[in-house]
C-alpha cells in the first residue's frame, strides 16, 4: 500500500496548496455572478474528468434552487443574453469548451473560466477567470528537462494526467457550494428537499 498512501498524501497536499493560492477577489466575483444569475440560466461545460466535476457542481447548484444545465444534455435550453456559462478546463484549450465559450460570448452571456492557465485561449475568452492550480495532462514536464529536474531534486507527481486539477477543482466547487448555502440561508434539509427522489 506504499503507493496508495503516498498518492493520497500528495493529493491532500495539492488540495491544501490550491485553496491557499486561490485569488479570493476572483472567487468573490464568481459568487456575485452566481447570485445575480439566480433568476437566469446557468450553463456548465467541461469534458472528460472536468465534465464529471462540472456535473457534480451542477447537481449542487440545482439542490440550491438555481436554474442550471450541463451542456450537451438533450434537455439543455437555449442560452440568452445575461445567462451565465461556467467553463471548466485545466489546460484552457479543450476544443468543445472553447467552442461553447465562444458561442456564449456571441449571444452576450457571461463566461467564467475555471482553469490552471489564465493566459490560455479560454482565459482570454472569459469575462472572469478563477485559477485553480493543478497538473493537467498537458502540463507534464518536457522529456528533455529530465536530467535538470533530477539534479535539483524534482520528481514526477504520483497522480496521473490531469488528476490534480480535477481533485482541486472538485474540492473548490464543493466548498463554494457551502459558501453559497450560507449566503442564501439554505440548510442541508433545504438541499435534501430538492435531491432526487426517483433513483
Amino acid at each position: 500500500m506504499k503507493w496508495l498512501k503516498a498518492a493520497a498524501e500528495e493529493i491532500v497536499e495539492n488540495i491544501k496548496r490550491s485553496v491557499q493560492e486561490l485569488n479570493m477577489k476572483d472567487v468573490e466575483k464568481l459568487i456575485d455572478l452566481l447570485l445575480k444569475a439566480k433568476d437566469k440560466k446557468i450553463f456548465i461545460v467541461g469534458m472528460g474528468r472536468s465534465g464529471f466535476v462540472g456535473r457534480a457542481f451542477a447537481l449542487r447548484l440545482m439542490n440550491l434552487g438555481f436554474n442550471v444545465y450541463f451542456l450537451g444534455e438533450t434537455i439543455t435550453p437555449a442560452a440568452e443574453k445575461g445567462d451565465l456559462l461556467i467553463a471548466i478546463s485545466g489546460t484552457g484549450s479543450t476544443k468543445m469548451v472553447l467552442t461553447a465559450s465562444a458561442a456564449a460570448k456571441d449571444i452576450c452571456a457571461t463566461v467564467v473560466a475555471i482553469t490552471s492557465f489564465p493566459e490560455s485561449q479560454l482565459g482570454q475568452t472569459a469575462d472572469l477567470v478563477v485559477t485553480v492550480k493543478g497538473r493537467t495532462k498537458e502540463g507534464s514536464p518536457r522529456e528533455e528537462d529530465y536530467l535538470a529536474r533530477q539534479i535539483i531534486g524534482e520528481r514526477e507527481p504520483l497522480t496521473p494526467l490531469g488528476s490534480i486539477f480535477e481533485n482541486n477543482c472538485m474540492v473548490f466547487l464543493d466548498s463554494l457550494v457551502v459558501e453559497l448555502m450560507h449566503r442564501l440561508g439554505r440548510t442541508e434539509a433545504d438541499l435534501k428537499r430538492r435531491h432526487a427522489t426517483i433513483e
